[in-house]
């Protein structure tokens, strides 16, 4: 079944489209690449899935439901069990590395409140942040800043995970090793991956499937090196 499905999805801001008439399927457990200069509509056709934009027209569907249909949402957000890691992380520097996990499950109803501590320190750990539960933002580094938004975003253990350009800011090195980091994770979690980059180099590394975006348009190039679904990092 397909984990993400779009059918003729369009969303315009000021006469000017965004997403324009996107087509397209994601299978469970694939990991699929939108590539595609700045301004062609790659975050957008992002938010659409996680519920945070309303198409204008067309239809998203997630697990064989539609969540979106004729220029309403018809599934909430917190309700479509997924994961999203923002371009600019978007945590908040008076909360704490916990309570930013802690914030995260309040709204997820499948997580009783008495494990909650406990799903906090497994995510932290699994994400090598397990030391740094009580630091705030500004006393941590870029990539463990990275580390805190990808955590936040795992810990209601999402069916997706949408990232937008979530390492662009980092260096080579850095960038390199959370890249390898992400596919660990994959591996061992199953989650349906869909990653957000203008950089070709980190989309052929991250998807098994890579789709291009230009002008709110897109195309799927099939990636040879991987098959579709395969967890393997």
């Amino acid at each position: 079944m397909n984990a993400i499905e779009l059918k003729a999805v369009s969303k315009t801001y000021d006469r000017v489209p965004a997403v324009d008439s996107v087509s397209t399927s994601i299978q469970r457990g694939e990991r699929v690449v939108i590539l595609g200069p700045s301004g062609c509509g790659k975050t957008t056709l992002l938010r659409l899935v996680a519920g945070l934009e309303v198409p204008d027209s067309g239809t998203l569907s997630i697990d064989g439901q539609p969540v979106a249909a004729g220029g309403h949402n018809l599934v909430e957000p917190e309700q479509r069990h997924i994961g999203m890691v923002f371009q600019d992380l978007a945590l908040w520097p008076h909360m704490t590395v916990s309570q930013h996990l802690e914030f995260a499950l309040r709204y997820d109803l499948r997580t009783k409140s008495a494990d909650r501590p406990a799903r906090i320190r497994e995510v932290l750990e699994m994400v090598r942040m397990g030391n740094r539960a009580l630091a705030r933002p500004g006393e941590l580094s870029g990539g463990q800043q990275q580390r805190v938004a990808l955590a936040r975003a795992l810990v209601a253990n999402p069916a997706i995970l949408l990232m937008d350009e979530p390492l662009s800011s980092l260096d080579s090195d850095l960038n390199l090793h959370l890249r390898q980091e992400l596919l660990t994770l994959y591996a061992a979690l199953g989650f349906t991956l869909v990653y957000v980059t203008h950089n070709r180099e980190e989309a052929e590394a991250i998807g098994t499937r890579v789709i291009a975006m230009r002008d709110g348009r897109t195309g799927d190039s099939a990636m040879t090196r991987a098959k579709p679904g395969n967890r393997q990092s």
